[in-house]
């Protein structure tokens, strides 16, 4: 491994540490660091959309305000490179929540899964042209029906 594969590894882990603390902390501008406007980004396997950055960025922001309590753990990452230069970036995370609907109705609940990133470089630097993510398992999401 050369020193230009461990700096890109480095900025693309970093892409993937803005995408979740943009999604825990509720700043989702951060996301603009992280995706190309165009990315094509499938939620559908935990109960989401599958649209482009531009619609996804304010779809996440209207559907997480019911879960205030979010947290991302990020396991090992995987990397392969791709003809034309991209990387296939394959992350393990588990992300409990906490989805809220007043005082008494707060109920806990838990994804884990891959995610599954394309980056591709940018002037602006590594950003993610496609996310999909893969469940391996939820818990909680029966008691709300989901």
């Amino acid at each position: 491994m050369d020193l230009q594969e461990l700096v890109d590894r480095t900025e693309i882990r970093d892409a993937i540490t803005n995408y979740t603390f943009g999604i825990d902390l509720g700043e989702w501008d951060r996301l603009d660091k992280v995706f190309t406007p165009d990315a094509a980004i499938n939620y559908v396997e935990s109960g989401g959309i599958e649209a482009t950055f531009v619609e996804i960025k304010p779809w996440l922001q209207e559907n997480l305000a019911v879960a205030p309590n979010r947290v991302h753990m990020i396991g090992q990452i995987d990397y392969e490179h791709l003809d034309g230069g991209d990387i296939q970036a394959n992350a393990y995370f588990h992300n409990p929540m906490t989805f809220d609907f007043g005082p008494d109705s707060k109920f806990p609940v838990e994804v884990t899964g891959i995610y599954r990133h394309t980056f591709t470089r940018t002037e602006a630097g590594w950003r993610s042209r496609k996310l999909h993510e893969t469940v391996l398992w939820k818990r909680g999401f029966e008691a709300l029906g989901m």
